[in-house]
């Protein structure tokens, strides 16, 4: 059982909202909500994997619909245990870096304070990345090097000025062999664009800072544009480009209920 325990939530906050929030973590197993007077709800939340409990720790002090949340555990969950993989997908939600799931929040319409996302720094630094993410990301740094630079090439190994240049033959590659269908598309699109080397650095490298997250959300929120949700209506607080937008987490447009692909 690897649950972490949510107090003082708003008693307007619906399950389907707590679900949406804590399944950027990872896999969610089960939500037992509970009502605590009038005013506040807690729960239990159970997730598939320790690493998914231990990023919804990272969150502590967050707030949805207006409270300010409670997360604990009674117990340590320890991250990036290497388990069967059984999935379809080359990694699943809890296996990449917690700075690169902070940056899905704020890309998504939350806010995040710079509080959280340092946290998630250090989480990074002293867990290490998992080595199901590692294996993804260096395995598309050669194949899309190989389509857009030629053979024996990479994305990290070469100036990105020349990548650029190769930009509109990998596409072209790209449509012809169906690649995107694939890879993870949002990866695949950024390593292949001029900031491709910086995208791969920061999901491969844990030495970074709270700026290089709110970089990689915006990257993110450019791939995806803003639609229309019941999230889009709770929130008007759009993450910013400067990392002041809030001290806590908080919708502002849509949130997909499956972060996963991104």
């Amino acid at each position: 059982m690897f649950s972490v325990t949510v107090s003082n939530i708003s008693s307007s906050t619906t399950q389907e909202k707590l679900h949406e929030f804590f399944s950027f973590c990872g896999n969610i197993k089960s939500i037992d909500l509970k009502s605590e007077g009038e005013t506040t709800q807690s729960a239990v939340v159970t997730f598939e994997k320790p690493s998914s409990a231990g990023t919804a720790l990272m969150l502590n002090g967050g707030t949805l619909d207006g409270e300010q949340l409670n997360i604990t555990s009674d117990v340590e969950h320890h991250n990036h245990q290497e388990q069967p993989h059984h999935s379809s997908s080359p990694f699943e939600q809890s296996d990449k870096p917690r700075a690169g799931i902070a940056a899905e929040y704020l890309a998504k319409g939350y806010s995040l304070s710079d509080h959280i996302l340092q946290r998630a720094i250090e989480i990074d630094n002293k867990q290490g990345i998992s080595k199901r993410f590692l294996d993804y990301m260096r395995g598309l740094d050669t194949t899309v090097g190989q389509k857009a630079l030629g053979s024996d090439q990479t994305v990290s190994g070469r100036v990105q000025s020349t990548l650029q240049n190769a930009r509109t033959r990998a596409k072209t590659i790209d449509e012809q062999k169906g690649y995107s269908k694939v890879a993870h598309e949002y990866y695949s699109k950024a390593i292949s664009s001029p900031f491709g080397k910086s995208v791969l650095e920061f999901y491969t490298n844990t030495s970074k800072q709270v700026r290089d997250i709110h970089e990689e959300a915006r990257r993110m929120a450019d791939q995806h544009p803003v639609t229309n949700s019941s999230a889009a209506n709770t929130s008007g607080t759009h993450a910013t480009s400067t990392g002041t937008a809030g001290r806590d987490a908080e919708p502002g447009f849509a949130t997909q209920a499956s972060p996963t692909v991104v």
